[in-house]
């Protein structure tokens, strides 16, 4: 620091210097500018709504997009997984003389939470990755700056559509993997393990309330909605060529697959408090 005379004055003043700004870390900037983004994705979704501007056209056209490349994947995912927790399911409660409640645990698993998980992750880590891939392609090619130009919302045109798909496809894949992990878990028990049919029906339906399967639904939306909105702010966010496409890519996949999971443990959470087990 340096001293400074003031005139007429013999007292030293000394001069302050000034204070560096902190840097903000980039985590925190991206987490920022994320929930921005999603906040923007709201009041566009309230506006498309409002002012009738929904572009029916590219809601449908990435449905089935969607649809198509998540439904066979899921599939394949869960049939798999419904056999399994039959087998498990099934050994521990032949250990312990239980076989007429696994139809309980089947349904507290697949319907509570395999099934929205499963759909959540098919839509983040492969309509997601397309979703991003596809934004990431038109952002690098200035197609985004020129909708912007002509006075077209980028994000009533471009991602409304795409989180609306995606909600709409998880809910779907949701009950059709639920299905098919009840269906696969339901057979196995009965041919394989000996386990009567009514028994493994009457556990299910007893302790699988009508309120499990809203709670399954909410779910659906809600990841839905948070993998969607990851990948449609890292695709528009892309640059630095078609490299920097993957890498958006790649960090929306762990970005949706990371968010997903904590929304699961609120919704759980919530769930919880609600309606507690036995509280009814």
């Amino acid at each position: 620091m340096t001293a400074v005379v003031e005139p007429g004055s013999d007292a030293p003043r000394r001069q302050r210097t000034p204070r560096k700004e902190r840097k903000v870390s980039p985590s925190v900037r991206e987490l920022g500018e994320l929930v921005g983004f999603a906040a923007d994705t709201v009041v566009a979704i309230w506006t498309s709504i409002t002012r009738r501007k929904f572009s029916w056209k590219e809601f449908l056209v990435q449905l089935q997009f969607l649809a198509s490349v998540c439904s066979i994947p899921a599939i394949l995912v869960m049939i798999p997984f419904g056999v399994v927790v039959g087998v498990i399911v099934g050994s521990l409660a032949s250990n312990v003389g239980a076989e007429n409640y696994s139809g309980a645990v089947v349904a507290f698993l697949i319907v509570g939470q395999a099934a929205p998980l499963v759909s959540a992750l098919m839509i983040a880590g492969v309509g997601g990755s397309a979703m991003t891939a596809d934004l990431g392609a038109r952002k690098i090619r200035d197609e985004v700056d020129a909708l912007e130009v002509m006075g077209i919302s980028v994000l009533e045109r471009l991602v409304v559509p795409r989180v609306f798909a995606a909600v709409v496809v998880t809910m779907l894949l949701t009950s059709l993997v639920m299905a098919l992990g009840i269906g696969a878990s339901f057979v196995f028990q009965v041919t394989a393990m000996d386990v009567t049919a009514g028994s493994f029906l009457d556990t299910m339906t007893d302790f699988a309330s009508l309120n499990d399967f809203i709670v399954a639904q909410i779910k659906a939306v809600l990841f839905g909605l948070t993998a969607s909105v990851a990948c449609c702010a890292k695709g528009l966010t892309a640059k630095g060529g078609p490299g920097g496409v993957g890498n958006a890519v790649n960090e929306a996949v762990v970005m949706a697959f990371i968010f997903v999971f904590f929304v699961n443990v609120g919704v759980g959470e919530v769930y919880a408090l609600l309606l507690p087990p036995g509280g009814g």
